[in-house]
């Protein structure tokens, strides 16, 4: 009965559970958002000046698409593309505190900012079994497995940083909580706690506790830059609590961004 009554409660918060609510209505189409167009350097650059870095620019969806991780990444999980109802448009997402929106968009399997395309993949951490049949236990169990959101965004120029920047302000301000708003629902995130990871150029990640009807729902949200992209997981269990960060989907996306 527990069991039920959670997943009831995950259902409710629509956008910011929206990996394994299907329900909540398809957004924008899984790596069809943009087409990732590039930003020409300046003509006029001077000779002294051609040894600078020139403006990061943004990788496709094509290109994100083969970077962002798949099955043969991650044994002991099952990865899916993301369907076009697991996913919403950035502005189906809102926050009663505005600095908070970027974790929002984070637990709603978007990329902070304005990315240029994006990728989206689930990975499904699989239950060890003995290799019996399975029990009603065991069935229990592997509802309760942890599911991970990847989300891949590439940015034109410095977005990448200034996304980022956005998040660890978002880290700061939103700590005491505060309140997610999608899909005609109102969820409140009452503590934004952080936690140590190391992941691409720079990375963050923190435990994040939402009301249910009077009962905590814990979930996990780590992002990392690599270049002039971010990749974002989101974690989450239909039993109620995550207790680790994913570490073999971060380690396996980071491997392939390089």
């Amino acid at each position: 009965m527990r069991t039920s009554i959670r997943s009831a409660a995950v259902a409710a918060t629509a956008v910011s559970l929206a990996l394994l609510v299907t329900a909540c209505g398809g957004g924008e189409k899984d790596d069809a958002k943009d087409t990732g167009k590039t930003a020409a350097p300046s003509a006029t650059a001077s000779a002294s000046t051609t040894a600078a870095a020139p403006p990061a620019k943004a990788l496709s969806a094509a290109e994100l698409d083969k970077l962002v991780v798949e099955q043969a990444d991650l044994p002991g999980h099952q990865v899916q593309k993301a369907k076009p109802a697991d996913l919403v448009t950035s502005d189906a997402v809102s926050t009663d505190k505005p600095s908070c929106k970027p974790i929002a968009d984070g637990m709603s399997f978007l990329s902070a900012g304005t990315p240029a395309a994006s990728a989206h993949r689930k990975a499904i951490e699989v239950p060890k079994t003995d290799g019996a049949s399975a029990s009603p236990e065991d069935a229990l169990g592997a509802l309760a497995a942890p599911v991970t959101s990847v989300t891949l965004g590439s940015y034109e120029g410095q977005g990448a940083q200034e996304a980022f920047a956005s998040l660890k302000t978002a880290g700061t301000d939103c700590a005491g909580g505060f309140t997610l708003i999608g899909g005609g629902e109102k969820t409140k995130i009452t503590k934004v706690a952080p936690e140590t990871v190391a992941a691409g150029d720079e990375a963050l990640a923190w435990t994040i506790t939402t009301d249910m009807d009077g009962e905590p729902f814990v979930t996990k949200l780590v992002v990392f830059r690599a270049g002039n992209t971010l990749a974002s997981f989101s974690t989450l269990s239909f039993g109620g609590e995550v207790k680790t960060l994913p570490k073999a989907v971060i380690d396996a996306q980071a491997a392939k961004l390089g």
